[in-house]
């Protein structure tokens, strides 16, 4: 009887919530001192979001929205939810810029415009400055966090008059025809001067835009949770470099609070990160280049345990989704985060464009860039052409990567850096020239395409953080030596003609390493500790091309013969993969891989298991189609036909 009245008194009040929610609908003809129905609209999304309560929805119609939304409230829960949506079948951006319409002719192609300062408040991008840790190439110059914008596409800042006439392209940029459109800026305590070659065009008649606000969609205060962003178009917010050691602050984001969604839009044109899921100011803001003293390294390693102070756990911050959206043309990350995205999923993203104008660099660039991917799912997204694809740094314990398909991305693929496990990478695409950095340990990869070198990299002097199973919580500390690593299943066809330092064609990699049937014994005094390589399971892979199999592994099939033809081609339905089959793809003798055979990763003793510390079993392939029990096809598809074979791997 007594459960049963807690189950009325639940009911009643969650259909309290549901009969109390309200429609909140902004319309550009709408006005703020209207009461906000779809009769009588408000004209801004920020006066919905001074106002609305969990559960209510802020339906915004057609047009352009220019200004910096900060919700004021979130939801209580997933039931009772903050939900912010475009009106359906209705185009609505919301921009961190504003129109610019009033250029004079200087000189050749070049116009200039004064703007006084009070036109940008509080915040002019074009006083701040790009700067923060981790930040390693700025080549000799200031960067300012603004943007000039033509019909849509930025423009490249120079830094000084002179080089505003030249024409010639810039020598890094990616988009060299774009690189010939430039712009200077100069401001004092008054005014504001931006000069800008638009290469023949009369910028009165184009749309110019340039950078006022340093965010998009941002709340103010921290701990605004349970909010959904859905089918917006999003741009041009002036944002700060994001490492994981200062406050990271994106175009969008939850700042340091829980149970965000964020679907089905599109996020463009943030100077440097789209999406945001990273740390608050107060457990540390750039320390490192501001007072010189400490390493990265350390300063790091004391925000994780401020961070611990200041109440980081699965109870407070995290758990966001992220999917469906189109993230491009920024010049740090599409997906930035260090500890607020634990428990988080990103799936079905299309990332692309990452730091191709390459006017600045540093260590936090990539398509999605994660510090303590505790238990995060990444699964089903593109990512190509960006300066790097997937890179998981720190504490990625318990993380998958799955189903993912990455191309042409400069420095890799995926970059996994001083992590000690257990992560499984499985059923993924890899087809750039640089396939897997391997800075880590206690990684199974299984069933992936791997196309690209495998590069090794160990980082004995970095001691890195490992966590209880399913928590934040701190067991250990270790440096990376290499090994306890998983490869089964998977397809290596690198055929690269040269490789650097550290690069291999395949799991030759690991011929110095103790193979699967290493009986583990104490090596003895502590250097010796810090100094073995841990036994590497190796069994049932496929290389062909150049790959070559690791002397430590009996269970392989090596092709010299067959040229895979591997390929991504782009037609109008999406993007789909070829590669040619032959017998040997059907000889390798694989098998079912789970939790049993996965076993535990060394340094964390935790088990390869899924979030809520079931079992894990690999047993469906790319597109969800469920494996054979006894013998999976090789690689990321259990469906491969002998002869060329042309499968849609993206698209509608």
């Amino acid at each position: 009887m007594k459960s049963f009245k807690l189950a009325i008194t639940a009911l009643f009040i969650f259909l309290s919530f549901v009969l109390q929610a309200r429609e909140y609908h902004i319309s550009k003809k709408g006005d703020d001192y209207n009461d906000g129905t779809k009769e009588m609209p408000f004209k801004t999304i920020s006066k919905a979001a001074k106002v609305a309560q969990p559960g209510d929805v802020i339906i915004v119609h057609k047009g352009i929205y220019r200004e910096r939304i900060n919700p004021f409230y979130g939801g209580m829960n997933n039931l009772n939810r903050i939900t912010y949506q475009a009106a359906e079948n209705e185009e609505v951006w919301i921009k961190g810029s504003e129109e610019i319409n009033t250029w004079k002719k200087h000189k050749g192609s070049v116009w200039k415009v004064v703007i006084d300062n009070s036109f940008f408040g509080e915040f002019n991008p074009y006083q701040e400055i790009l700067y923060g840790d981790w930040l390693t190439k700025t080549y000799g110059r200031e960067h300012h966090l603004g943007e000039v914008y033509l019909n849509g596409k930025s423009l490249y800042e120079i830094d000084s008059l002179s080089k505003v006439f030249s024409e010639k392209p810039l020598k890094r940029a990616i988009d060299i025809e774009g690189s010939k459109y430039k712009w200077f800026c100069k401001s004092d305590h008054k005014t504001t001067t931006i000069y800008a070659n638009f290469n023949g065009k009369n910028p009165n008649k184009e749309l110019v835009e340039i950078n006022v606000r340093s965010t998009v969609f941002w709340p103010k205060k921290t701990g605004i949770n349970y909010i959904t962003v859905r089918g917006f178009k999003m741009c041009h917010a002036a944002t700060q470099w994001a490492p994981p050691t200062a406050e990271q602050i994106g175009l969008i984001g939850p700042n340091w609070s829980k149970g965000w969604i964020i679907e089905d839009n599109i996020i463009s044109d943030s100077k440097c990160s789209g999406v945001v899921i990273g740390k608050e100011r107060s457990s540390g803001q750039n320390l490192w280049k501001r007072d010189k003293k400490k390493h990265g390294t350390q300063r790091e390693r004391e925000v994780v345990f401020r961070a611990l102070q200041l109440g980081w756990s699965k109870e407070t911050v995290g758990s966001h989704i992220i999917r469906n959206n189109t993230i491009k043309d920024c010049e740090q990350g599409g997906i930035i985060g260090h500890l607020g995205g634990v428990f988080s999923e990103i799936s079905n993203n299309h990332i692309y464009n990452i730091n191709v104008k390459k006017q600045f660099d540093g260590w936090e660039i990539g398509g999605i860039k994660l510090h303590a991917a505790i238990d995060v799912l990444i699964k089903n997204n593109f990512i190509h052409d960006n300066h790097r694809g997937i890179w998981l740094d720190w504490q990625a314990q318990g993380a998958r990567v799955t189903g993912n398909l990455l191309f042409n991305n400069q420095d890799q693929d995926l970059f996994v850096e001083v992590n000690h496990g257990p992560m499984i990478i499985d059923n993924n695409i890899l087809l750039s020239e640089r396939g897997i950095l391997n800075a880590s340990q206690g990684t199974a990869f299984v069933n992936n395409l791997i196309a690209g070198n495998i590069h090794m990299r160990t980082a004995m002097n970095r001691f890195t953080h490992y966590h209880f199973s399913h928590s934040t919580a701190v067991l250990g500390m270790m440096t990376v030596i290499h090994g306890d690593d998983r490869y089964y299943n998977n397809i290596f066809a690198s055929k690269i003609d040269s490789l650097q330092k550290g690069q291999y064609y395949g799991l030759n990699a690991y011929n110095d390493f103790p193979s699967a049937t290493y009986k583990w014994k104490s090596p003895g005094g502590l250097n010796n500790y810090n100094k073995q390589k841990f036994p590497v399971f190796i069994d049932a892979n496929l290389y062909l091309n150049k790959a070559l199999p690791s002397n430590i592994e009996t269970n392989f099939v090596e092709n010299r013969t067959l040229n895979p033809e591997i390929s991504l081609t782009k037609e109008k339905d999406g993007y789909y993969l070829n590669i040619t089959v032959d017998e040997s793809f059907k000889n390798v003798k694989t098998q079912l891989v789970n939790t049993a055979l996965l076993g535990v990763a060394f340094q964390s003793e935790a088990p390869f298991e899924n979030p809520d510390a079931s079992p894990v079993t690999i047993n469906k392939d790319y597109f969800g189609k469920v494996r054979t029990i006894g013998t999976p096809f090789i690689g990321p598809f259990e469906s491969l036909k002998i002869g060329k074979n042309k499968i849609k791997v993206w698209g509608n």
